[in-house]
């Protein structure tokens, strides 16, 4: 089983190792400061300090051995989180309970927490680490537990009970406080490299898809010439020749494969030469997209076997020419069409994105795609299909990247594909004629 660079289980290796040179560095430096003060190296507090230190090398031990072995590293890290926070409770008991100066470890687990199981993960921590420490507190006021590294005027029962509480709900509030920010920035964190991970590829695809599209317009020109010259030919020899019923058939068989020849031609041409944005002008996307749906639930492919499931409700413009728009989500919608074996569903809806930014977003339930199909299923000629050119997504891509949009696809064999297509948003017509008329009418405001 190979490891992915980007899986939680190189985390988990980076965890463990900073749990020791922590543990090394804080845990040594108190017992350093216990044998200056008490000069004997055998006392019970040290003795329990080395047992402590030497546990969590013990333990690290065996996370490294079966780490690599690990198939749910999500509940490995679960696991090894919530083991941490008690191993922490045991360095607060240990080390001066309610006086002691190592309560910032559970902020620190938090942390980390949120890194690796994010804002649900870091929550659960947060309330573990509370449970724990104001149990901790509550038993050391009543007497139940004595801590070993600490004298006696600084025992929460020479406190008052009020201040007591006050440092439990503080500390209690630090931990929720924490593990609510630190998974903010943690998510904020994971969407960000998302970002450029999708955006990395795109970069790679137009590369890669440019330099073939090079080559594809010399190509597709150098066919189209002499396919129109032959067509041209055996149409002009059947109209001066007569020819009997076999031959005739001949002939009809050469248009009709001739036809679809130059059907392919012009596809790729298509593609090497995606067209231009001349016709681009404000389009609402839930209106095209209401049109093609309709469209699409009469072909055969959809009727009676697809439910399409539309979430159209964000009123969102883009400029685009709307024929472009409707021809990518034909090609989307029939892919996600012939994906699915017998029945199924296609989920549809728009929505806003960041800025002046809008999605549109097509699942379906069909069969799904490996990794290494994801990766070349913007490439020409690339089919999983028994039929079909290759070239839908090709174009669709080339169309998308000559309005500088962009399209991303994720997916789970057996589960579904999602494609999500980035377009800028821009103002319906109406509110551009007003701002326009406004900025028109500011001059004479102006002088009024």
């Amino acid at each position: 089983m190979i490891k992915s660079e980007s899986s939680l289980y190189y985390k988990l290796k980076l965890l463990m190792l900073i749990r020791l040179v922590f543990t090394t560095l804080l845990l040594g430096a108190t017992i350093f400061l216990q044998i200056e003060k008490n000069s004997s190296l055998v006392d019970k507090p040290l003795l329990f300090l080395y047992g402590l230190t030497g546990g969590i090398f013990l333990l690290a031990f065996c996370y490294t051995l079966i780490l690599y072995h690990v198939k749910r590293e999500l509940l490995f890290a679960y696991w090894q989180i919530i083991f941490d926070t008690f191993i922490v409770t045991l360095i607060v008991y240990i080390t001066g309970c309610y006086s002691s100066s190592f309560v910032f470890f559970y902020l620190v687990v938090i942390i980390y927490s949120s890194m690796l199981l994010f804002r649900r993960g870091s929550m659960i921590m947060a309330a573990m680490c509370s449970i724990q420490y104001g149990v901790m507190i509550d038993l050391e006021y009543y007497g139940i537990l004595k801590p070993f590294i600490i004298e006696e005027t600084l025992l929460t029962a020479n406190h008052d009970w009020n201040h007591v509480l006050y440092k439990i709900v503080f500390t209690m509030g630090a931990c929720f406080a924490v593990a609510y920010l630190s998974s903010i920035l943690s998510e904020q964190a994971k969407n960000t490299k998302n970002q450029l991970v999708a955006m990395e590829d795109h970069v790679k695809r137009v590369e890669k898809m440019a330099a073939v599209g090079e080559m594809a317009a010399g190509l597709a020109h150098e066919l189209k010439n002499p396919l129109a010259s032959l067509t041209g030919s055996i149409q002009l020899l059947r109209e001066d020749t007569q020819f009997n019923s076999y031959h005739d058939k001949l002939i009809q068989i050469f248009l009709r494969e001739a036809g679809r020849l130059n059907d392919l031609v012009n596809n790729f041409l298509m593609y090497a030469k995606p067209p231009s944005r001349g016709q681009a002008k404000a389009t609402e996307v839930r209106k095209e997209l209401a049109d093609t749906i309709r469209l699409f639930e009469k072909d055969n492919l959809c009727k009676e076997r697809i439910r399409i499931i539309n979430n159209l409700n964000e009123d969102i413009w883009t400029e685009i020419d709307p024929r472009h728009l409707r021809q990518i989500l034909l090609n989307l919608l029939l892919n996600a069409a012939e994906s699915i074996e017998d029945t199924g569903m296609i989920n549809i809806k728009i929505f806003n994105t960041s800025g002046h930014n809008a999605a549109l977003e097509i699942f379906d339930t069909g069969c799904g795609m490996t990794d290494d199909t994801i990766q070349s299923i913007f490439d020409p000629f690339f089919t999983t299909k028994q039929k079909g050119t290759g070239l839908g997504l090709s174009i669709v891509h080339n169309i998308l990247e000559a309005y500088g949009n962009r399209i991303d696809v994720k997916s789970t064999i057996n589960k579904g594909t999602t494609f999500i297509v980035h377009f800028k948003k821009i103002d319906p017509p109406l509110l551009q004629m007003e701002c326009s008329k406004v900025y028109k009418d500011l001059p004479s405001l102006a002088h009024g």
